[in-house]
């Protein structure tokens, strides 16, 4: 007779609950909790990144935990030690057996999630001040900033809707609350072959990964220094390539690494030759974003660029930071680019600066061209990208 075995999900980590689990209480409650899993059942693949991902969990760090079998259970962890070994028996059989030590920080009814944003307005050389956005998990309740409320506004993604939080008071870090399962909701991903990942700790191919919010999706191309950049609109992910060039030629990535990997941020670093030394390139993807953010640098100096594949006109005015396209394309959209620092524009689709190690962009979409409602207009995301905050997620008890 097969078992229906539980489930219990850490994080992004979805497991086979297969043995008991044992806690202790008092002032420091911690739950321990094993398991295994196989393949069979699960592809071989499918095992070895299961084991990637376990290892790859941050001690310390907060996690929504939640079971199937054991609801009452359901709340936030700090990972306290995790240990993962895989036997592969070759052609017939591959266990995964796993442990896992948490700390509780408490039921999901009981916690709050405190974002903690911090920084200054991103340096910039047009004198903006920027616009303070946040977004919390898609299912969340009671965001509280204190005295002064800030404004909202909805995106739609793949996710569903997801709300934005408008200029954010300063010195303020929102509490919000989320069930455990709800916390996941809206989150940022980082995929490889297929398979989401968790943590940092990961060997990933440079043109064999991805990443996406539900409203942005990034992925690269066979094409030297070549992204698709796609953003969802009426239903569906529209796509515009985009180019990265130092002294005009698209770098080959030698490499991929993840630089962070959290539930509201995820950044990707790149990694090319060149005679001499090397071309780096991070992008970061945020929770709520409708923006590809990047920091392109070279050993030494050269003209660094960033350009639509495919041109599209524009008025320049990359005095004010930004470029956008003068009429809606076929989706009812128009590209929008920038930088936080001048740099030399153009009237179809590219932005350049000469004689520099480093460039700053974003890349992004208008989603309803020029019809945009407020919070979504080009200035409105030129301004978010200045205005974008550190952030750090805690629990704290309410």
């Amino acid at each position: 007779m097969a078992v229906d075995w539980g489930t219990i999900t850490v994080g992004r980590i979805a497991l086979r609950e297969t043995f008991p689990v044992s806690e202790t209480g008092g002032t420091s409650p911690t739950l321990s909790v094993e398991g295994q899993e196989a393949s069979p059942d699960l592809s071989r693949a499918e095992i070895y990144q299961l084991h990637e991902n376990l290892l790859a969990l941050e001690v310390g760090k907060i996690q929504p935990v939640t079971f199937s079998d054991k609801e009452e259970r359901n709340g936030y962890y700090r990972v306290a030690s995790v240990s993962a070994a895989v036997t592969d028996y070759q052609a017939d059989l591959i266990l995964c057996d796993w442990k896992l030590d948490l700390d509780r920080v408490g039921a999901e009814n009981e916690t709050d999630l405190q974002s903690r944003l911090t920084g200054a307005v991103r340096a910039n050389d047009f004198s903006l001040s920027g616009e303070k956005t946040h977004a919390p998990a898609l299912s969340h309740y009671g965001y509280y900033t204190g005295a002064t409320s800030p404004t909202s506004m909805t995106r739609t993604g793949t996710d569903g809707s997801l709300t934005l939080y408008r200029n954010i008071p300063a010195a303020v870090s929102p509490r919000w609350g989320a069930t455990a399962a709800g916390a996941l909701t809206g989150r940022v991903r980082v995929m490889s072959d297929g398979l989401e990942l968790e943590g940092c700790q990961h060997s990933m191919a440079p043109d064999a990964w991805s990443l996406g919010n539900g409203l942005v999706a990034l992925t690269p191309t066979s094409s030297a220094g070549v992204f698709d950049v796609q953003s969802y609109s009426a239903g569906a992910f529209r796509s515009k390539l985009w180019r990265a060039t130092v002294a005009s030629a698209g770098p080959v990535w030698d490499s991929a690494s993840i630089l962070r990997n959290d539930l509201e941020m995820c950044r990707v670093r790149l990694t090319a030759s060149r005679s001499p030394g090397r071309v780096v390139l991070d992008l970061t993807l945020r929770r709520g974003s409708r923006l590809v953010e990047g920091y392109l640098q070279s050993g030494s100096s050269a003209t660094l660029a960033v350009a639509l594949v495919a041109a599209e006109t524009n008025v320049n005015t990359a005095a004010s930071g930004y470029l956008t396209a003068t009429s809606n394309d076929a989706s009812g959209n128009r590209f929008v680019c920038g930088s936080a620092h001048t740099f030399t524009g153009s009237t179809n689709g590219t932005l350049t600066k000469t004689s520099t190690t480093t460039l700053d962009f974003f890349l992004g979409a208008v989603i309803g061209g020029g019809s945009a409602v407020s919070g979504d207009a080009a200035l409105d995301l030129r301004n978010q990208y200045i205005g974008f905050m550190a952030e750090q997620t805690y629990g704290v008890r309410r």
